[in-house]
């Protein structure tokens, strides 16, 4: 203890503050990014030996995902990171090799990759209290057996960290059962019956590409689904919806306009075989799932009630048997290396303050928590300039009741307005959420110089000056899209 003592008194006569991120994936690489600018120590912690995460193709790390044909929903444009453009030989809409190879070229331009200790899986994160520090340090123990503090950590494992499977689907099916996690190619299910269950967008590409090879493709959509174009008019889609993504434009309006935009390119999905959510839930984006479905290529079923065998049937009724069954049933938060008691999992939900902090346990951060509209390296830099001003002290957040107020507001809106799923319990609207995040740092940042709630004369300030920095950052957006950006080398 005395050791750590002194080291700690040391290190904070030298004002440098040590940072771990888990995780060498878009989140971790950006974190660590920003955590670098801020003057920072860093050391990036990753199971594997390359960096992407989930973008690596047959991944090491034991978490692959990707399959051979996946490219990206959303279009390079609002993928990128704002001072980081992809290398030209990028297309509309990057393929996992284009991810891989551009949050490659991000981290090694920023100087990432050097603080990155590959093949190094962390076993636990503990809180380690130093005497004389009031809130405590963190103990990283690595799967050696070796352990290392740090002031702060961010965890940037993501949440699509363990396959979900349903029960029914593993023991009462006698064919081929896979998780579409393992999937790859279509090539092994030539002339095969097989029943995607799920219509999210891994499974609606999926099911495009086996419906190619097999003899039978049918997906199954149990509670119903909006499957939105990925290119309309010549533009992507995710351009014109994020163009409406805005804070003046009021909700059922973007949502109306949307909806038009969506019936435009598909009309009414019903007669396809594919209910209306009863609520709302996250858009699916497919370039060719709904021509399929019309050319009787693939049929879309409703639900699966029952499993015999090889025989399913499904809740219109009908009953076919076949040879393969894929559950494209999503993920469940997995962090096994924190204690149940540190951070609490319910269900698939992880209660944060901002999708981000865990009000009782200072320096224990999230990057990447949330299943957001917008694309997630938007939000990874969001969460990732807040975190940097809180681990300097610049910001301070509000008391822990504060905090866990807000938890639970936003965990009821969340439960009032999306369909009731997994994949739903950690949704979050984008419209909002990035100014959330600037308004805190404006008000952390007076939080932090007056021990408190600020006077009325200042807070009427700080309004004025928060919406004056909103109006900045929108001008800066529009000015750099009209300027040159560092891009990828080409390789």
């Amino acid at each position: 203890m005395i050791g750590a003592e002194a080291q700690e008194k040391a290190r904070s006569a030298a004002g440098t503050k040590r940072v771990a991120v888990i995780g060498a994936g878009a989140g971790g690489v950006a974190a660590a990014k920003y955590m670098i600018a801020a003057g920072f120590e860093v050391t990036v912690f990753e199971t594997g030996s390359h960096v992407g995460g989930l973008w690596v193709y047959e991944n090491d790390n034991g978490r692959a995902q990707a399959y051979r044909r996946l490219s990206i929903i959303s279009s390079r444009r609002y993928t990128r990171f704002a001072d980081f453009d992809f290398d030209d030989q990028t297309p509309a809409f990057p393929t996992h090799w284009d991810m891989h190879r551009y949050i490659d070229a991000y981290a090694r331009h920023f100087g990432v990759t050097d603080r990155i200790r590959f093949k190094t899986p962390v076993r636990s994160v503990e809180p380690a209290f130093v005497p004389g520090r009031q809130s405590p340090r963190w103990r990283l123990v690595l799967a050696d057996g070796t352990s290392e503090d740090f002031d702060a950590v961010l965890v940037a494992t993501g949440h699509l960290n363990e396959p979900r499977h349903i029960d029914e689907y593993v023991t009462k099916f006698a064919g081929e059962y896979l998780h579409s996690s393992r999937y790859r190619v279509a090539d092994p299910f030539v002339a095969k019956r097989v029943c995607v269950a799920g219509i999210g967008n891994s499974g609606v590409d999926i099911a495009s590409e086996i419906c190619s090879v097999a003899e039978r493709t049918v997906i199954v959509a149990r509670s119903g689904a909006i499957i939105q174009p990925k290119v309309l008019f010549g533009i992507p889609y995710t351009d014109i919806g994020l163009a409406l993504r805005k804070w003046w434009i009021p909700y059922r309006v973007r949502a109306k306009l949307l909806s038009w935009v969506v019936y435009t390119a598909h009309g009414d999905l019903t007669r396809l075989g594919i209910a209306r959510p009863a609520a709302k839930t996250h858009p699916t984006l497919s370039e060719s799932i709904v021509a399929h479905i019309e050319y009787n290529r693939i049929t879309a079923k409703p639900g699966i009630t029952a499993i015999d065998g090889h025989r399913i049937t499904f809740a219109d009724g009908s009953a076919e048997d076949f040879d393969v069954l894929i559950g494209a049933t999503g993920y469940n938060v997995h962090l096994p290396f924190l204690a149940p008691d540190l951070v609490p999992i319910y269900g698939n939900r992880v209660d944060l303050y901002k999708r981000i902090f865990v009000p009782d346990w200072p320096g224990l951060c999230f990057i990447g928590m949330l299943n957001p509209i917008s694309t997630l390296n938007r939000i990874f830099e969001g969460q990732s300039k807040l975190v940097a001003r809180y681990i300097s002290g610049e910001v301070a957040l509000p008391a822990a009741a504060e905090m866990y107020a807000d938890i639970q507001r936003r965990n009821q809106v969340n439960d009032a307005t999306y369909v009731q799923s997994a994949r739903h319990e950690m949704e979050e609207p984008d419209v909002g959420y990035l100014e959330e995040l600037e308004q805190l740092i404006a008000d952390g940042v007076v939080r932090a110089r007056y021990g408190g709630r600020a006077p009325a004369w200042l807070r009427s300030a700080r309004v004025r000056l928060a919406a004056q920095r909103l109006r900045d950052r929108r001008l800066r957006d529009r000015h750099s899209r009209r300027t040159p950006r560092r891009t990828a080398p080409r390789t």
